[in-house]
C-alpha cells in the first residue's frame, strides 16, 4: 500500500515524500482511513511505528476545509503527558504540514504564560497541550473550545499513570459533545479502557501487538543482583560492552538519576541526567546532545520514557524497575525502534522481585535470566518468582529474624546510588 492509496491531498503527499516516507506503517495504514471517516478510534501500537503521523495526517487533511465556526480557539486539540512528547508532535505537524496553511501552537509547562495567552486569543487550527498547563489556562477562562472538532489523547495510559485522569475528563467535558475523539495508547486495558468507554462513541479498535510480542525486536533479559554494589558492577559490565552505541539507564528517583550520572561521569562515560527537576531548556539541550552523539549514556527517570525518539539508542538498562508494570513497556521502547534491534537489561535487586513478577504477568512470559561470568549472584531467586520485600534492603530467611540479604557487603548496610565504595571495578 502507498500513501496515495490513503486518499490524502496533494499537499500532504508532497510533505510525506519530502519527509522521506515511502510506504505507510501498519498503524498509519489502519488508523488514517478510520480517522478520515470521522469515526472515533482507540489504537495501540509499538513505539516507533509512526503512530504520531497516524493522527497528524488525517487531522491536517480535515483542516484543509474551512471551519464552520468563528472566533478564537483550536479546531483540533492534542493532549500529551509530557513536554518532550508535545515537542515531538509539533515536529510532526511542522514536517507534514509544511505545504499546508496550518496555524498551530502549544501550551506546555516550563515556558512563559504571556505568549500562550496571546496565542489562545486567536483562531488556531491545531493546539498541542499538556493537561496541567491547559487546565491552568482553562481555570482563568482563557480557552475557548467552541470551534473544537477533534480531541486526540496521545499516550493515554501514561497520562493516567501520571495522575491526569481527572484533568483529562474535565478537559473532555469542556469540549463539544459532537467532537471526534482519537485515543492512542501503548496498552488498551484496565483504566485506559475505562476512560475510552467514557469519552469515545462507538470507537473502532486497532490493536497491532499484544504485550507478549510488542517488542519482538528487543532482546530482553535480567541480571540478578545481590545488593546495590552488585548492581553497580553489573552496570559497569554492561556499559563496557563495545556494542553499546547509546544507552538510556532508568532510575526510580530524580536524585538517583543525578547521583548515578555523576558517578558515571567520574568513571569517564559521556553521560548526562534527564529528569523532571530540570527546566525545559536544560532538558532540550540534553536531548539535542544525545541526538548529536555527544552523550553516550543518559540516566533518566520516567519523564523520558515518552517522547524520547532517538534512533541510535542500542540499550535500555533498568537500574531500578518501574513501580507501574506498564512503564516497563514504555521504557524498553526507547530501543529497537522502526525495525532496528535493541537490548533491554533489567538489574534485579532484593526489593525488585515483586515488580518483576508484575511485569512478567503483563507480558505473559518470563524474562530471560542471564549471568555474567565473574559476577554471579550469591543469593537465590525467591521461590515462586517474587514476593513483596519484608523491608527495605531486607529478606526473611528460614523464618528467623530479618537479616541483610547482602552477602557481598559482609552484612553492612548497602549504599545508596551515591555511595562510591564497592562500585564498578
Amino acid at each position: 500500500m502507498s500513501f496515495e492509496s490513503l486518499n490524502l491531498n496533494s499537499n500532504l503527499l508532497r510533505a510525506v515524500q519530502a519527509s522521506g516516507f515511502t510506504t505507510p506503517t501498519d498503524i498509519q495504514r489502519q488508523a488514517v482511513p478510520v480517522a478520515l471517516e470521522g469515526r472515533d478510534l482507540m489504537a495501540s501500537a509499538q513505539t516507533g511505528t509512526g503512530k504520531t503521523a497516524a493522527f497528524v495526517l488525517p487531522v491536517l487533511q480535515r483542516l484543509t476545509a474551512p471551519s464552520r465556526a468563528k472566533g478564537p480557539g483550536p479546531r483540533v486539540l492534542v493532549l500529551t503527558p509530557t513536554r518532550e512528547l508535545a515537542t515531538q508532535v509539533e515536529e510532526n505537524i511542522r514536517l507534514l504540514g509544511r505545504f499546508s496553511r496550518i496555524v498551530s501552537g502549544s501550551v506546555v509547562g516550563g515556558v512563559p504564560y504571556p505568549p500562550q495567552i496571546r496565542m489562545l486569543q486567536k483562531p488556531l487550527d491545531l493546539l498541542v497541550a499538556t493537561p496541567g498547563r491547559l487546565m491552568d489556562h482553562m481555570a482563568r477562562g482563557r480557552v475557548n473550545f467552541a470551534r473544537l472538532e477533534v480531541l486526540i489523547l496521545d499516550e493515554a495510559d501514561r497520562m493516567l499513570d501520571m495522575g491526569f485522569i481527572d484533568a483529562v475528563k474535565e478537559i473532555a467535558a469542556a469540549t463539544p459533545a459532537q467532537r471526534q475523539t482519537l485515543l492512542f495508547s501503548a496498552t488498551l486495558e484496565g483504566r485506559v479502557m475505562q476512560i475510552a468507554h467514557s469519552l469515545l462513541k462507538d470507537p473502532v479498535r486497532i490493536q497491532l501487538a499484544t504485550n507478549a510480542d510488542r517488542h519482538a525486536s528487543i532482546d530482553q533479559h535480567t541480571h540478578h543482583a545481590d545488593d546495590i554494589r552488585h548492581k553497580h558492577r553489573l552496570l559497569a559490565h554492561v556499559l563496557g560492552d563495545q556494542s553499546v552505541s547509546q544507552a538510556v539507564i532508568f532510575t526510580a528517583t530524580k536524585r538517583g538519576a543525578e547521583t548515578l550520572a555523576g558517578q558515571l561521569k567520574e568513571r569517564g562515560h559521556q553521560c548526562e541526567p534527564l529528569h523532571g527537576d530540570m527546566n525545559q531548556g536544560q532538558r532540550r539541550r540534553t536531548m539535542e546532545r544525545m541526538r548529536r552523539g555527544a552523550v553516550r549514556v543518559l540516566v533518566a527517570t520516567d519523564v523520558a520514557a515518552r517522547g524520547l525518539d532517538i534512533r541510535g539508542i542500542s540499550h535500555v538498562v533498568n537500574f531500578d524497575l518501574p513501580m507501574v508494570a506498564e512503564d516497563y513497556i514504555h521504557r524498553i521502547g526507547r530501543t529497537g525502534r522502526a525495525g532496528d534491534s535493541g537490548k533491554a537489561i533489567s538489574l534485579i535487586g532484593p526489593d525488585d522481585w515483586h515488580k518483576l513478577a508484575g511485569i512478567e504477568r503483563l507480558l505473559g512470559s518470563r524474562l530471560q535470566r542471564s549471568v555474567v561470568p565473574g559476577l554471579e549472584p550469591r543469593t537465590p531467586e525467591p521461590r515462586g518468582g517474587a514476593r513483596r520485600p519484608a523491608g527495605k534492603g531486607y529478606a526473611k530467611r528460614g523464618g528467623g529474624r530479618p537479616q541483610r540479604s547482602d552477602r557481598r557487603g559482609g552484612g553492612k548496610p548497602a549504599p545508596r546510588h551515591g555511595a562510591r565504595a564497592g562500585t564498578a571495578r
